[in-house]
């Protein structure tokens, strides 16, 4: 019998999960599997499908208008989401099977997309959960997904508590949980404890790099029970470019005018929102600094704001250019290994809890970053940009950047644990 050659994804709509899923299919579909992705019907993937040759692309019916989004926000969405969406998925997978003559392989779904296991179930179809963040970001759910939000809010009142480590996972404290700016507590766990219940899932697979996260990744494998292949980075695991927005390169020339290690690069991410008075302060440190500065500036990332126009998103080809000496970001796990990937040590600005733990491991584990503490003031930020690019303690940090760099780099190249990881999945989706 001939193997089943095709894969489903289902993503997460929103950039910051979709360009690593479709990395991931592109990854796939260089080793000879068809991919068909399904998505919602706002911030579809497809819009720029241009970039997916070959890849179908279908549209679940009856999913949640983005209007929902904005009146429920992020973990009230995702859960009503996730229940509105499971029969239609079931139709639509009964469809695909239909016209493809039972050819599925594997359904990859994004982790809050657990929808997707009932339908994999059903059709008795492997799946794989897809995780586009850390590995200790996902341990950290599992731990919250064990907890009382009642007795959490209690026991964090508590200094001792607060400053106490999370078991075998140094230096995580149970502070730094990934608890904050979320909406409700008790709401933010069910949501946990739905993402870390496996279902029926044959293995996780996870965008990082065995020599990033070894402790946290063998902490994963523990608490789900199931294999756990770390794939990342998945923009150089593939190399095909993937982003959803198009890039706008006019910066490149002026890089190329610019000395050797001597540019801030700073960009905050697809969804920050920033206030006008700390966007002047970040603008009046920068010049402060007499260093040269090249700034994304995301259309609407400027609250009240009209007049902010597109520059690029993906940050590659910045980050990868020889006058880049340090990237200023809100240390998203994207940005994050991207910066990682390029050696270029990070000023870390974080938003919300999941990239506070991305902060942590830069700062206390990498030793690659360093955060901008408290509110953005004007002479806090020139302090900090001349640390990172004129500073010894800087050097030393961009030492560490492109020693890291080489390892990430081993990882995918033959041999490395990314590269193995990725064999053994198309191995295992073969065998089926």
């Amino acid at each position: 019998m001939e193997a089943k050659r095709r894969i489903v994804l289902v993503p997460v709509p929103a950039q910051g999960h979709v360009t690593p899923m479709m990395q991931l299919g592109k990854a796939l579909n260089l080793k000879g599997f068809s991919i068909t992705v399904v998505e919602g019907q706002f911030n579809k993937v497809s819009s720029s499908s241009q970039n997916f040759p070959g890849f179908e692309f279908v549209t679940i019916p009856k999913s949640l208008p983005e209007s929902v989004l904005e009146r429920l926000g992020p973990i009230e969405f995702l859960i009503e989401l996730n229940k509105t969406s499971e029969a239609s998925f079931k139709d639509c997978i009964a469809q695909l099977l239909l016209q493809q003559g039972n050819d599925i392989a594997c359904i990859i779904y994004d982790e809050f997309m657990y929808f997707s296991g009932a339908a994999a179930k059903e059709f008795k179809i492997p799946s794989f959960i897809f995780s586009t963040s850390s590995a200790i970001n996902q341990v950290s759910r599992c731990v919250l997904s064990k907890l009382s939000a009642e007795k959490f809010l209690v026991d964090m009142e508590d200094p001792e508590v607060q400053e106490k480590l999370v078991e075998n996972l140094h230096p995580l404290r149970y502070k730094d949980l990934p608890t904050s700016g979320v909406g409700p507590l008790d709401r933010l766990f069910e949501l946990c404890r739905e993402i870390v219940n496996k279902r029926t899932a044959s293995a996780v697979i996870i965008n990082t790099v065995k020599c990033l996260e070894s402790s946290p990744l063998t902490r994963l494998q523990h608490e789900l029970g199931i294999p756990v292949y770390a794939l990342g980075p998945l923009h150089i695991t593939v190399s095909a470019a993937s982003g959803l927005l198009e890039e706008d390169r006019s910066c490149i020339e002026w890089l190329n005018k610019q000395k050797p290690r001597s540019v801030i690069y700073i960009s905050l991410g697809s969804i920050v929102q920033m206030e006008t008075k700390e966007v002047l302060e970040m603008a009046w440190g920068l010049s402060n600094s007499n260093q040269p500065f090249l700034w994304v500036i995301r259309p609407g990332s400027i609250a009240g704001s009209e007049w902010i126009e597109s520059l690029p998103e993906e940050v590659n080809r910045v980050l990868g250019h020889l006058a880049v000496g340090g990237f200023w970001s809100h240390c998203g796990w994207n940005s994050t290994l991207e910066s990682i990937v390029e050696g270029v040590p990070m000023i870390c600005r974080p938003f919300d809890g999941e990239q506070k733990l991305n902060v942590l491991s830069l700062e206390s584990i990498w030793r690659i970053g360093f955060q901008v503490q408290s509110e953005v003031e004007r002479g806090g930020v020139e302090r900090a940009v001349k640390r990172l690019i004129v500073e010894e303690d800087g050097a030393k940090m961009r030492e560490r950047a492109l020693f890291l760099k080489e390892n990430l780099k081993a990882a995918v190249r033959s041999g490395g644990s990314s590269y193995n990881a990725l064999e053994e999945i198309v191995n295992y989706l073969k065998r089926e």
